[in-house]
């Protein structure tokens, strides 16, 4: 029996010259935490979402992976000045209270007298406060006038969406009729993706682009904190080379697309157009890599490769052409380089659980099912409820000696006596991959019926505005108002980092543009209407549940992050 958490940092509106005042909010995770209330308890005013500044500077952490545990982390100049808010409903009954420790990896249980005495020894903290949420209105009271004219709002949006795919522009396929075909409708008719006159490629479109891009930043960001470097070799391999590693080609042979012809010449030697980039790199690792002071050589490169046979393409997750990134890295020994799989590995599952909210485990592969001409390949592995099936994530493979020895890849021995002819020692190597795959396993686990559904951090539009209630009956004076509020409500969520668009389309009803920006997966979605400016309210949708709210309008900039850092 356990009770599960959720910890959120807030920052009231002070002075630039002021010290930075963080208010750390322990909450059950059911409990809606309102700003509000928060800030009259505290007798503060304007308390929003701390940023990643914050959360690095004083806590020495990352949105995703806050806790009460980095209460500890936080430097004697900075804890002073740190308020801590507790929900009293942790502080009773026998239940143990779940946490991250210090990232969402690990899960630890304690119980409330636990929970206090950790508080309690926080060295230099002076602000702890016990707050009851359950005496807290759950949203603020919406006028009278205003209360009718919702509902029937409510209702005709409801039904619009629970009639969203049955027309030609949405889904038709249902995922538990038959999942391939629903799955290819999601992709193509959300934009991710279109089709290409080459059996097998696809045209990666901006929505499903921008999802790669977060990838990459991330995960680009996590390997130079390794200290690997990023570079790019050539697309092309001649067969001479290629065919050097017998195991290797052998296990891609079918999937090699050669190029034999440059105009109307038959090329003298052909070429192979990579599939993988071992025997691209490593004759040059041969070059660079003179003494054991030349090691680890660590390179990675953002590129695609061409993988050519088979019958039954399916985008993303089976193309003849695909983005991925590669890395390839030499070490003098046996322990750093499997290290690196493994520390490899560990960033694609946060790749997948922290960005694209996919659960995921680590594994080993079977002997037959490993990386051609490797010794051990680990690997990430999700599920997919709908089919019953798990589906390959990404791997990261210890090469061992066998690249190294084909390639000549040594270094001097350093423990040989000097004077002495030293031995010749081949360098131990690893090759790790992650592919635009993730995004075919992250539509397929979240979408549904009506179409894509996308994790707030990777989706390109995070909020869409949608100005409603307009009809022929409506001034133009009314229409410039509502469209006025919609752009204002825009630029101030675009303030807080929110990417918001306001859709202002005025040869598309409201129903059009809801079942429009829910096929495209926009996670949240806000409707301004005439009644909502004179209540100085609007509605939310969230995309995933379709829960509707009622939000104050001058509680925006806390309500929507705090939304979407709950859908995520």
């Amino acid at each position: 029996n356990y009770v599960l958490t959720k910890t959120l940092v807030f920052k009231p509106k002070q002075p630039k010259s002021e010290p930075i005042a963080p208010i750390v909010v322990v909450i059950k995770e059911t409990t809606t935490a309102s700003s509000k209330a928060i800030g009259t308890e505290l007798k503060l005013k304007d308390l929003r979402l701390a940023n990643e500044d914050v959360l690095k500077d004083v806590f020495q952490t990352a949105r995703g992976s806050v806790s009460p545990f980095a209460l500890g982390q936080v430097p004697q100049e900075h804890i002073g000045n740190v308020r801590v808010v507790i929900d009293k409903a942790l502080l009773t009954g026998d239940a143990q209270i779940a946490f991250h420790p210090l990232n969402s990896s690990q899960t630890v249980f304690v119980d409330s007298a636990a929970l206090k005495a950790y508080i309690a020894s926080v060295e230099g903290l002076q602000h702890v406060v016990e707050m009851d949420f359950t005496a807290e209105p759950a949203a603020a009271p919406v006028p009278k006038p205003a209360a009718k004219p919702a509902a029937k709002k409510s209702s005709a949006a409801a039904k619009t969406e629970d009639t969203a795919g049955l027309n030609k522009l949405g889904i038709q396929t249902p995922k538990s009729a038959d999942f391939s075909e629903w799955y290819t409708e999601v992709v193509l008719k959300s934009e991710l993706l279109s089709r290409y006159d080459v059996s097998g490629c696809y045209i990666v479109r901006p929505r499903a682009y921008f999802v790669w891009q977060q990838i990459q930043e991330f995960f680009d960001a996590g390997i130079k904190g390794m200290g690997v470097k990023n570079c790019y070799f050539p697309m092309f391999v001649s067969s001479q080379v290629l065919e050097r590693e017998k195991d290797h080609i052998e296990g891609f042979a079918p999937e090699v697309a050669w190029v034999t012809r440059a105009g109307s010449k038959e090329l003298n030697e052909p070429l192979a157009i990579r599939p993988t980039s071992e025997t691209v790199m490593y004759p040059y690792f041969g070059d660079w890599i003179r003494s054991h002071r030349d090691l680890p050589l660590r390179l990675n490169q953002w590129c695609s490769v061409v993988r050519w046979e088979f019958k039954n393409p399916q985008p993303f997750l089976r193309t003849r052409e695909f983005l991925w990134q590669e890395g390839h890295c030499a070490y003098f020994g046996k322990e750093q380089a499997m290290r690196e799989t493994l520390e490899v590995l560990t960033l694609y599952r946060r790749v997948y659980e922290e960005l694209l909210a996919v659960p995921v485990i680590e594994g080993e592969k079977s002997e037959k099912e490993k990386f051609a001409g490797g010794v051990t390949t680990t690997t990430v592995e999700g599920f997919i409820p709908d089919t019953g099936r798990g589906i390959q994530g990404g791997t990261s493979h210890y090469l061992g000696q066998n690249f190294s020895k084909m390639f000549n890849v040594v270094v001097e021995d350093p423990a040989s006596e000097a004077g002495a002819e030293r031995a010749k020692l081949y360098v131990h190597q690893a090759s790790w991959g992650l592919s635009t795959r993730t995004i075919g396993v992250m539509v397929m686990l979240h979408s549904d019926d009506k179409g894509l559904v996308l994790p707030p951090r990777v989706a390109e539009t995070q909020v869409i505005i949608v100005p409603c209630g307009v009809n022929a009956k409506t001034t133009s004076e009314q229409r410039a108002a509502i469209n006025d509020a919609c752009l204002s409500v825009e630029a101030r969520l675009r303030i807080v980092g929110v990417r918001a668009e306001a859709d202002l389309r005025d040869d598309k009803t409201p129903a059009f543009k809801f079942n429009h920006w829910e096929l495209r997966g926009v996670p949240i979605r806000i409707e301004i209407g005439p009644k909502d400016l004179e209540s100085h309210i609007v509605t939310t949708i969230r995309r995933d549940t379709g829960a509707r709210d009622a939000v104050q309008t001058d509680a925006l900039e806390t309500t929507v992050p705090l939304m979407m850092v709950t859908m995520q």
